[in-house]
């Protein structure tokens, strides 16, 4: 319970999946945590629980809801986390989203404009207000993007497009932070156990064939696109990876695109 001791981690996207999942094991490794969901009864819920989990570790924590479409908002709820527990020593920019899917030249101009809002300019405000909080020795951002800037799938050009932006914003914000000891990486995760992949119009679009597809439906036919005999990573696999690059461990990593999927990736016939 040491790596992260004495370190405050703000995390996006908390309430649920790889953000929840995060803020839990940088918690168990002695991190305080800043953890931030959109606004909204459910998220209001969901952190309330995330809340008594960390502090059942004995660790403070933060929750807050926030538009991450809206600097302001974001800014202010990062402010009160720094006012309760000291300046922020990890960013992860964890919270996106993964709209209706369909050819490129059938999506329509709101869902398009949502993907691009909540998944560039919210990581960009994520970041931005995170930076600006800081710890002054140093520090790590950890930007959350996707195999989808290594290997794009048919129907996601929004999701491809945007996660292909904010990778390049790591990169130029890994060469912008470098001189201030504040490293900056990514991480690419394939197919993840959350509720981005597990719900039911994934599984209809996965697999068509059948009336009512369940998750063990779905999980043949993603098993057949990995390398490794698993259909997908679990949000502890993806967490474990950004507790190496929050931790002093990886003090000498920046500019990193890591990838956690099992070898979709690397899969040729897929």
């Amino acid at each position: 319970m040491t790596r992260m001791a004495g370190k405050v981690v703000l995390i996006t996207g908390a309430r649920q999946g790889v953000g929840r999942s995060c803020a839990i094991r940088l918690a168990e490794q002695g991190a305080d945590i800043v953890a931030l969901d959109q606004p909204g009864p459910e998220s209001d819920a969901a952190l309330a629980g995330l809340a008594a989990a960390v502090r059942d570790l004995l660790r403070k924590v933060v929750v807050a809801t926030a538009d991450i479409r809206d600097l302001e908002a974001v800014a202010a709820a990062v402010q009160a986390g720094v006012d309760e527990l000291g300046p922020l020593d990890v960013v992860v920019a964890n919270a996106g989203i993964f709209d209706a899917p369909g050819p490129s030249w059938e999506i329509g101009e709101e869902v398009w404009v949502r993907s691009i809002d909540v998944n560039v300019t919210g990581t960009w405000h994520t970041v931005k207000a995170g930076v600006a909080q800081l710890n002054p020795i140093g520090g790590s951002v950890i930007i959350m993007s996707s195999t989808a800037t290594v290997k794009s799938h048919a129907g996601s050009s929004h999701y491809s497009a945007a996660k292909n932006a904010i990778t390049g914003l790591a990169m130029t914000l890994a060469n912008e932070l470098g001189e201030r000891s504040i490293r900056v990486n990514s991480l690419h995760p394939g197919s993840v156990a959350t509720p981005m992949i597990l719900n039911p119009a994934t599984f209809a679009r996965l697999r068509p064939d059948l009336e009512h597809p369940a998750a063990e439906d779905v999980a043949q036919v993603l098993a057949g696109r990995t390398l490794l005999p698993v259909p997908w990573v679990d949000p502890i696999d993806v967490s474990n990876a950004v507790l190496f690059l929050a931790s002093d461990e990886s003090r000498y990593v920046t500019g990193l695109q890591m990838v956690i999927d099992a070898g979709l990736a690397q899969q040729v016939a897929s």
